[in-house]
């Protein structure tokens, strides 16, 4: 649910990368905070406990285009990957307006993709909203392996989306795929929240 401040006139909305624990969340976030110039972020705030290092999430503004002369601005967050942090999870997905999967490559990876994939979908039912309604983007992370070790799109595309959401191949440690992913989704929400301003004229 985005944010509206009439007095500053900035439109703020919420991404949420999910998905499996190593999946490369962390990663697109750490990416992208790295090539936006520091006028035009905020802080990244990181929460860690004693028994998990993967356990945070990140906070950074972005400022993408304007509706009706409100300047946009996204916060993206990252939840857990370990499923015993779920209420974590679901925390952080409270008032989305965009969810990022970002799945594993990796044969190996395929059944914990798919246990994130329907864990994402029963928190989401959870907070009262259809997951049809939500945008969201599928990222199929960790492409740049070798062959033999990964699903190719296609492959993957048929496991998880069933849905038919837009999909984009990545490697999220060199870039690639990543500001893709980030601009796909931003158009998703953009695009709901013009038409829902349409709707309320």
């Amino acid at each position: 649910m985005s944010l509206v401040n009439f007095t500053t006139r900035e439109i703020t909305c919420k991404i949420v990368y999910y998905g499996p624990g190593r999946s490369g969340k962390t990663t697109n976030l750490h990416y992208v905070y790295g090539r936006v110039p520091e006028s035009r972020r905020g802080r990244m705030v990181s929460l860690a406990t004693q028994t998990d290092r993967t356990l945070f999430f990140d906070f950074l503004p972005l400022e993408l285009g304007s509706i009706s002369g409100f300047t946009t601005k996204f916060q993206l967050y990252t939840v857990p990957g370990q499923v015993y942090y779920n209420a974590t999870r679901k925390l952080v997905l409270q008032c989305a307006d965009g969810v990022i999967f970002v799945a594993d490559s990796q044969v190996r990876q395929l059944d914990e993709n798919i246990e994130s994939l329907q864990n994402l979908h029963a928190n989401v039912l959870e907070h009262g909203i259809d997951v049809r309604n939500l945008p969201m983007i599928i990222q199929y992370n960790k492409q740049d392996l070798p062959r033999e070790l990964i699903l190719a799109p296609g492959e993957l595309d048929e496991a998880l989306n069933f849905r038919g959401l837009a999909s984009v191949p990545a490697d999220a440690l060199h870039g690639q795929g990543v500001f893709e992913t980030l601009k796909a989704i931003s158009a998703e929400v953009l695009r709901k929240l013009s038409e829902s301003a349409t709707a309320r004229r």
